[in-house]
């Protein structure tokens, strides 16, 4: 065998995973060793993509979806000239500081598209890749946007439920510039795959409208071929390579150890010896490096002709281009909503939470031509289609994604599409549902992908639904994500500042929690600063010297201005502090939140969830009109009364204080 055959080439991926492995002691060999061949077929004759230029916005998208096997990423990366990836860092794999982590973690400029970990995830990125590629192309035209999103998937990803959505909807949407590399090596970490599955699962492909093939993953040229004919297809593709995992290590390939095996220095030796690779660890021929780094600089001819391309577009269009790869947002997109606040503060009428978001996202929608939407069967419910077209295999040139039931394909794919860059994914379901997203959440913060997430039904006021659709302690959920942003806004001016705040966080997601009920307008001061940026602010001070501060967020505020009515007729002076985020209340400055907060005050805090988190507002001697336990069906005025939210409820606690 020479150093240039394509077997050379994978081997160099083997070697490289495995010397990483025996090194750290630890690692998940039986992806890379198993896998090497397919992705060399993919890697060094299909991927567009060019390793000096990582962030070619027309390249395409690889995923790997099983991304336990992490280090079959990070030596494609290194082999292929990606400078964030050194040998260095492959020698320090899982060490702390390197970025050869012990899944893939999110970082586009080394060559890693999302991060990956948690099963099925990676695929429904890749399908929101997929899509807003498939958007980019109608918008923009295939002269300047025409690229494929490829994931390598294990069993793991097919067999979680998310696995099954992202089927069923890549094939109703036509995505066909999306492929699938299966690495059906039969084995999982409990051993054969029939210990728990019995499906046949290239059929489930075919009955979900893909184009599949089978072939033997070891056979670069019949994985090659594969490929070509994927891109053939108007149908998107997977191919179904059947490997050996952990191939090469002796008396290990084949079995459940491989999965996760270490790799003494005596499987090593035993590994070189039966692949024939007499190299010492981490060193890598010459003339098969210098293969790999010509298969990472083989699209250069394309990357300058599509750079000619960009470089003779209009001005106008040329801007959009730039505007759109960097992430820029268009010039006045904010207009919109200051409008927005200026209406609400005038008509002061009550209006739906959800309504009033959906309204918002209609106006942005013209401001903001790369904003696509969706929702998961609750169009409806949640009123954030209104005039957009819906995104359909028939016309990929729509802005509102009919996600079906499928919750957690919604959020994943809104991940992807973020990561892709070039378009901006609102999602939007009912609270309550956000558990079915906390994979996608946790993913998103940690990438600081800025994702707006819209939640709508955020409390027991949705009444007659009952306590499984009364999200009572969703809010502390969500605001012990790390770098999640939770809004909750407590009227329309405060919604289209949340809104603002949302689309101009740049850093990480937001979560917008909107009420189902009609909210009273309680802001009249339209335009302005936006008071919701700070976090907290005081919405009605007190007649004389504070002797009492009512905190609240979203509906209850309103609740809380109330009940400030009545302390004020009684000679108590009362203000009303309206909280719709946390997180940037906690980044002010502490003199700012002291003033807020007004020490020495009683202080009662108001939301209809549980308290876990308000005891930092409140203090010990704090009072809290929440809930303690799941709540109950029945008319909304008849729940409020039962669970204590009322005015009456509120001036209690306030007097047990006094």
């Amino acid at each position: 065998m020479t150093g240039t055959e394509p077997r050379a080439l994978a081997d160099a991926i083997r070697f490289l995973s495995i010397d990483a492995i025996e090194r750290v002691g630890e690692g998940h060999p039986g992806t890379p060793l198993g896998a090497a061949d397919t992705v060399t077929a993919l890697f060094t004759r299909h991927l567009k993509f060019l390793a000096r230029e990582p962030l070619w916005f027309d390249r395409d998208r690889f995923v790997e979806s099983n991304g336990h096997g992490s280090m079959l990423l990070y030596a494609l990366l290194h082999l292929s000239g990606y400078e964030g990836i050194a040998l260095d860092d492959i020698k320090r794999f899982r060490e702390l500081g390197s970025p050869c982590e012990g899944h893939p973690e999110y970082a586009p400029a080394h060559g890693i598209e999302t991060t990956t970990g948690p099963l099925g995830q990676g695929i429904a990125n890749a399908a929101g890749m997929a899509l807003a590629e498939a958007y980019l192309n109608r918008w923009l035209g295939p002269d300047i946007i025409d690229h494929r999103t490829y994931a390598l998937v294990g069993d793991g990803c097919l067999q979680e439920g998310v696995g099954q959505e992202v089927i069923s909807l890549a094939g109703h949407l036509g995505l066909g510039k999306l492929t699938f590399l299966w690495d059906d090596n039969r084995m999982t970490d409990d051993g054969a795959i029939d210990l728990a599955l019995s499906d046949d699962m290239a059929a489930r492909f075919r009955l979900s409208h893909w184009h599949v093939q089978e072939v033997d993953g070891h056979d670069i040229e019949a994985v090659s071929a594969a490929l070509l004919l994927a891109k053939a297809d108007p149908r998107p593709s997977m191919i179904r390579c059947t490997t050996v995992i952990g191939r090469g290590l002796p008396g290990v390939e084949g079995t459940r150890a491989a999965h996760s095996a270490r790799i003494p220095a005596s499987l090593s030796e035993a590994a070189r010896k039966a692949l024939n690779w007499p190299h010492p660890a981490f060193e890598i021929p010459d003339e098969i490096r210098a293969a790999w780094r010509a298969a990472g600089a083989r699209n250069a001819p394309v990357f300058d002709s599509w750079t000619r391309r960009v470089a003779a577009l209009p001005p106008e269009r040329r801007r959009l281009l730039d505007r759109l790869r960097e992430g820029r947002l268009p010039e006045g997109w904010d207009a919109p909503l200051r409008a927005f606040r200026e209406e609400a503060a005038r008509s002061g009428k009550a209006q739906s939470g959800i309504a009033l978001s959906g309204e918002l996202v209609d106006r942005l929608a013209e401001a903001i031509p790369e904003l696509l939407s969706g929702a998961p069967d609750l169009e409806g419910a949640t009123q954030h289609k209104r005039s957009l077209k819906a995104f359909t295999a028939e016309d990929q040139g729509g802005r509102y994604v009919h996600y079906g039931i499928r919750e957690h394909a919604m959020g994943a794919m809104m991940n992807g599409m973020a990561a892709h860059g070039g378009v901006v994914p609102v999602g939007v379901t009912y609270l309550v549902f956000s558990d079915y997203l906390r994979p996608v959440l946790r993913l998103a913060a940690m990438m600081g992908l800025p994702v707006p997430f819209v939640f709508s039904h955020d409390s027991i006021g949705i009444g007659r639904n009952g306590p499984t659709h009364q999200p009572v302690e969703y809010l502390a959920s969500l605001r012990a994500i790390p770098n999640m942003l939770v809004l909750r806004p407590a009227d329309a001016v405060e919604a289209a500042e949340c809104w603002e705040i949302a689309l101009g966080n740049r850093t990480g997601p937001s979560s917008l929690i909107f009420a189902r009920q009609a909210m009273p307008a309680l802001r009249r001061d339209g335009s302005g600063e936006n008071c919701s940026a700070r976090g907290a602010y005081v919405l009605e001070e007190a007649s004389g010297p504070r002797r009492v501060t009512l905190l609240a967020t979203g509906s209850e505020v309103a609740l809380a201005v109330e009940a400030r009515r009545r302390l004020e007729d009684e000679g108590v002076p009362t203000a009303v502090v309206s909280m719709p985020s946390w997180e940037l209340f906690e980044s002010q400055d502490a003199a700012y939140r002291r003033e807020i907060l007004g020490p020495g005050t009683v202080r009662v805090g108001i939301e209809a969830a549980v308290r876990l988190g308000w005891d930092r507002y409140l203090g010990e001697e704090g009072g809290f009109i929440g809930m303690s336990g799941f709540g109950a069906s029945g008319a909304e005025a008849d729940l409020a009364r039962h669970f204590g939210f009322t005015p009456e409820r509120v001036v209690e606690e306030v007097r047990a204080r006094l």
